[in-house]
């Protein structure tokens, strides 16, 4: 008989609506139950495309005499990390402070106040190297909550207090101030020192896809001419897209390499990775002109378009990285690896032999039982395109006749926000109007179903039903991010408005006095700490993508409110920049825009007018750190929802181009040409 996740929409969830588990989704109503019956929470956060989650769902939840202790003696709470991003924080940073380390699934054990007292991430269901069974864990958390409760009181309000404890307003700058170049400069050295120049990207294995450094990095290049931060750039972007990372045949990354040298991935393909990838390759080519980078940009935004997105018009939010095999065993990476003679099998002996040395696919393999992943070494100069396309394309159809891996469809507002960004530019730098469209269908879906009356967001929907979570900031600064990114690349103002509806929430919601950002919202639901974290991981923190946000808005309204709160908000990349410059990126990117300016450009000339074209589409193409474009007719409605607009006369009765910083502009131009000059950095 189904539990109680069963009516829930999180594909996560629904996942473990049939395990023997009496699982409840996070509520209060849980927490009720545990007092009721006197017995302590088990907390078990993961998501859908998580592989060790689904190794310890069948090993252990669905497992009957597992499941047996675990109804008898707690209330089991599951939830989705990606779902209540709020939730995963709050007990992670506890299971980091006490065990040194984290991940998921993570296994945390609290009392009926929701206060945690024992942690740990994946437990084998039988002991092996130093871990203990999760029966064994079961059997010494009950016994300690039945023997030992006063102590087992006194360890979580101990870790309660700590959490509470921790505030990150004294590593603030006293002024709030942003980077000054000197800073922005230390955190170039800081990334220089870690950089890999052999294989490209920063540190050791694991290595994940640094996005987010890699557009400061571009944007430092373009402010002070830096050969070595574009030099970073380019290494890096080129390994990742030679490399098992990136799928060779369909397009689109993993979520990151096992090893350093980016040759094995780890399966899973996230919307997030994905939508960050493509406007950074989109980025690159800008700067640089790089076919590599033009192809594998316009190749990540067709996969997100043909692999993520839903009928409903957003973009879901995860590929799993298991899936069967052929013979029924659910295997890690079965849909994208190789052997030489399942080549042949395919192409035939002539042309899996070249595809073997194109992809380098070798009988030894570089994955498991002698299967390889696809990569693309050394071959300039092996192949024609028209051989290779043909070959790809048998590849390809051969593939779609395997059992594919599961889609986590429920639609993150964060991260369509981000592939709104994405598809945006790239459909505006390469001519593909389908892109910009599908990223307005994908504006238009947050809108309509993620947005109250009230501009409060939704954090996700599914199947066009919004779910009952509350968003965060994330949510908020990522969808403001891609609705100005829309607004530049379409000219449509209401793009502008919305973002200012969101990042009003922003400041009234999110923001400190003294400049600081909380994940959650004053009046979201309170729990042991209320989140706060400015660091960037996987994604752009909440904290400095609503200072990036900020600081685009102010530059296309003139609001000093907005541009203020920006630059206190930077202050905490003041404070970590130089010293951990990796994981405060995006915070180092937008710091580049607030030095730069960052320029201002309104583009004004009649709708649909070649010579308006050809200057919107070189402003869009200068690389002047984090610059914002607006495009209207003179005395279009345009010019009420983007004041830089307001004002602006054509020039000999033909469109112009205006180029400001803080709304105080150089003379006009009439030149596409002259216009780009401008606006290199």
């Amino acid at each position: 008989m189904p539990n109680r996740l069963a009516h829930e929409t999180s594909p996560y969830l629904l996942q473990h609506a049939d395990n023997p588990v009496d699982w409840w989704p996070w509520s209060a109503d849980a927490f009720e139950e545990a007092r009721r019956r006197g017995v302590p929470v088990l907390l078990s956060v993961g998501y859908s495309s998580c592989h060790w989650c689904h190794v310890m769902a069948h090993e252990s939840f669905e497992d009957q005499a597992t499941a047996a202790l675990l109804n008898a003696h707690f209330v089991a709470v599951k939830v989705d990390r990606e779902e209540r991003p709020d939730v995963d924080a709050v007990y992670m940073e506890a299971v980091q402070a006490a065990t040194g380390q984290g991940g998921w699934p993570m296994t945390v054990f609290l009392t009926p106040d929701a206060e945690p007292f024992y942690f740990g991430t994946y437990f084998p269901p039988a002991p092996r190297h130093g871990m203990p069974s999760f029966g064994q864990v079961l059997e010494g958390v009950r016994s300690a909550w039945a023997d030992r409760r006063d102590e087992v009181g006194e360890v979580a309000g101990r870790i309660v207090a700590d959490l509470a404890g921790r505030s990150l307003t004294d590593s603030l700058p006293a002024d709030r101030r942003p980077p000054r170049p000197e800073e922005l400069h230390a955190a170039l050295m800081g990334l220089t020192r870690e950089f890999d120049a052999v294989r490209g990207g920063f540190g050791g294995a694991p290595k994940f896809p640094p996005s987010m450094a890699l557009e400061f990095l571009l944007r430092h290049h373009a402010r002070t001419g830096s050969e070595g931060a574009l030099e970073m750039v380019r290494a890096t972007c080129e390994a990742m897209a030679r490399g098992g990372i990136y799928d060779q045949l369909g397009g689109g990354f993993a979520r990151y390499a096992v090893d350093a040298t980016w040759t094995v991935p780890h399966f899973e393909k996230m919307l997030y990775d994905n939508a960050l990838l493509c406007r950074t390759y989109a980025h690159l080519w800008r700067s640089t002109g790089s076919d590599l980078a033009r192809r594998i940009a316009v190749e990540t935004a067709d996969f997100m378009v043909r692999e993520l997105r839903t009928d409903q018009g957003g973009f879901a939010s995860a590929l799993d990285a298991d899936s069967d095999d052929g013979t029924g065993r659910h295997v890690e990476g079965a849909y994208y690896v190789w052997t030489p003679e399942q080549l042949r099998t395919v192409l035939g002996e002539k042309d899996a032999e070249f595809a073997a040395t194109y992809f380098g696919v070798t009988e030894e393999g570089t994955f498991e039982e002698g299967a390889s992943v696809l990569q693309l070494p050394d071959t300039d100069g092996l192949a024609d395109a028209e051989r290779l396309a043909a070959v790809k394309e048998r590849l390809l159809a051969a593939r779609a006749e395997r059992p594919r891996p599961g889609r986590d469809d429920k639609v993150v507002a964060a991260w369509n926000g981000l592939a709104i960004a994405a598809l945006a530019e790239t459909g505006a730098y390469f001519d593909r109007p389908d892109l910009i469209q599908a990223a307005t269908d994908a504006a238009d879906l947050l809108v309509r179903v993620h947005m109250d009356w009230h501009a409060r967001l939704h954090r996700t929907s599914r199947d066009g039903v919004p779910g009952a979570n509350s968003g965060v900031l994330e949510d908020y600064a990522d969808v403001a991010e891609g609705f100005l990114a829309l607004a530049s690349v379409t000219g449509e103002g209401v793009w502008v408005e919305f973002a200012g509806f969101f990042l009003d929430t922003v400041l009234l919601q999110f923001t400190t006095e003294d400049g600081a950002l909380y994940d959650t919202a004053a009046d979201a639901e309170a729990l042991i700490r209320r989140p706060q974290d400015p660091t960037d991981n996987a994604t752009p923190s909440g904290w400095t993508a609503a200072a990036g946000a900020l600081l685009s808005y102010a530059a296309l309204t003139g609001s000093d409110l907005h541009r203020s709160a920006a630059e206190r908000a930077l202050g905490i990349v003041t404070a970590l920049g130089g010293r951990a410059p990796r994981f405060i990126g995006w915070g180092l990117a937008v710091a580049e825009a607030a030095l730069d300016g960052p320029r201002e450009i309104a583009v004004v000339g009649p709708q649909g007018d070649p010579a308006t074209a050809a200057l919107h589409k070189a402003a869009l193409l200068g690389t002047a750190p984090g610059a914002v474009v607006a495009l209207g007719a003179p005395g279009s409605d345009d010019t009420d929802e983007v004041p830089l607009l307001k004002d602006r006369p054509l020039v000999d009765g033909g469109p112009a181009a205006y180029v400001c910083r803080h709304f105080t502009c150089e003379r006009p131009t009439t030149d596409p040409e002259e216009l780009g000059d401008r606006l290199r950095g």
